[in-house]
């Protein structure tokens, strides 16, 4: 799996992630189980979602270097 999720888009999966899940505590749903797959994308840097669309906001060595 090639890495399509940059740093900042992972910071924001987080802080989202958290979010639901939190939101699902406090409303005592199990909606916030749903909170584990931004979680998750932002830990492996990867997302399923991104690839029929060809993104990716992760920079390539050739941004890096300039």
């Amino acid at each position: 799996m090639k890495k399509n999720v940059g740093n900042s888009d992972r910071v924001i999966r987080v802080i989202i992630g958290l979010i639901i899940i939190a939101l699902g505590i406090l409303n005592e749903s199990w909606w916030g189980l749903i909170g584990i797959v931004p979680l998750f994308t932002a830990a492996i840097g990867w997302c399923p979602t991104y690839l029929p669309f060809g993104i990716s906001t992760c920079k390539t060595n050739l941004e890096t270097k300039k």
